[in-house]
C-alpha cells in the first residue's frame, strides 16, 4: 500500500485548529487500529436512482483494503456492480473513522483464501472458502480513494484526512 497523504481536512464553520495544533494530524496507523479492532462496519452504497442503501456488515481490513461478503443477490451487492464508489464505517462513533472507496467483485480463489483466513482469525470462525463461492456470495474488496479521523475528545483539533492518489 501506498502512504496515504495525511491534511486537516476542509470543514467550514467548524473553527478547526491548524495541523500542528491540539492532538495535530493523526498517524493512518491509529487509522487502521479502527479498522482492526472493529467488529461490525456499515457498507454504505447507492441504490440506481442515486439514493444511499447502509447495511451492517463484518469486515476485516488487509493493510491496504477492505473486504466484505454478502449474499449475492443483496441489494448491497447489486448497488455495488452498478455502482462501485461507497462508503466504510467502522462502528465507533467516539473515535470514527470512515473511508471512501470503490469496490471490486472478488471471485478468484487465490484472492478468497487470504481474505476468508483473515475473517476466521479476526471473528474466531472456522469459515471454509465454500461459505464465500461466487456462484452465491459476493466478495468485495474496497480500496479506499480516502479515509477521515477524529478523536472526539478533542473534536477542532484532532480531524484528519488520508488521501490516497
Amino acid at each position: 500500500m501506498t502512504t496515504p497523504r495525511t491534511e486537516r481536512p476542509h470543514m467550514p464553520g467548524y473553527d478547526l485548529l491548524g495541523p500542528e495544533e491540539g492532538s495535530g494530524l493523526l498517524p493512518f496507523s491509529w487509522a487502521e487500529e479502527k479498522f482492526n479492532s472493529a467488529k461490525n462496519y456499515w457498507i454504505v452504497s447507492n441504490w440506481p436512482d442515486g439514493r444511499s442503501h447502509a447495511m451492517p456488515v463484518w469486515a476485516v481490513w488487509d493493510g491496504s483494503r477492505v473486504w466484505f461478503s454478502t449474499g449475492g443477490d443483496s441489494r448491497k451487492a447489486r448497488n455495488l456492480r452498478l455502482d462501485e464508489r461507497c462508503l466504510v464505517l467502522a462502528e465507533n462513533t467516539e473515535q470514527p473513522v470512515v473511508l471512501e472507496g470503490t469496490a471490486e467483485l472478488v471471485t478468484d480463489e487465490e484472492s478468497l483464501t487470504p481474505y476468508i483466513g483473515l475473517v476466521n482469525e479476526k471473528y474466531g470462525t472456522d469459515y471454509s472458502t465454500a461459505m464465500i463461492d461466487p456462484a452465491v456470495q459476493a466478495t468485495f474488496r474496497i480500496r479506499p480513494r480516502w479515509v477521515f479521523g477524529m478523536l472526539q475528545e478533542d473534536f477542532n483539533g484532532s480531524p484528519t484526512r488520508w488521501v490516497f492518489d
